[in-house]
């Protein structure tokens, strides 16, 4: 039954976003769709071993792409701004981004209770950092807004 309601669900996606997914990732295993919104459509699959996750509009056009790296693999850029301007700061997840226009690290960071999240060019510029802090004992989360440093 899930095997059907699965496969009536993916039958669901645009063709548009099935073909220009299938023309930006033809060696993509295990996809998986899930529609974000009116205008959106993600597709989580695995592709040389890694697990990635890729937004697409209805009409087809390509979005976003992301997947997990480790802390090794973020450029010396990256992990000097990150040493210069949070210190103290541990990493706790890191992955790339790309989308049409750049390509970026987001990376999680903790120091004590506070966790951020800090998007990174190749080159060592912070292009965005959210701070989010646990709030009651249920562990919730609150957003503060979006910083954009320029």
């Amino acid at each position: 039954i899930l095997t059907a309601t699965l496969q009536s669900f993916a039958q669901d996606v645009p063709s548009k976003v099935k073909d220009a997914f299938n023309k930006k990732f033809p060696q993509a295993k295990s996809v998986h769709w899930d529609n974000e919104n009116a205008t959106e459509w993600e597709a989580e699959f695995k592709m040389n071993g890694k697990e990635y996750s890729a937004n697409f509009g209805t009409d087809g056009t390509w979005k976003e792409t992301e997947h997990d790296i480790s802390v090794e693999e973020l450029p010396i850029a990256v992990k000097n701004t990150l040493s210069k301007t949070f210190k103290g700061y541990n990493i706790e997840d890191a992955e790339i981004t790309e989308t049409p226009t750049y390509k970026a690290y987001e990376v999680e960071i903790e120091k004590g209770e506070t966790t951020m999240e800090v998007v990174i060019d190749e080159h060592g510029k912070i292009l965005k950092k959210k701070v989010e802090k646990e709030e009651d004992d249920e562990g919730e989360e609150e957003d503060d807004d979006d910083e954009k440093e320029d």
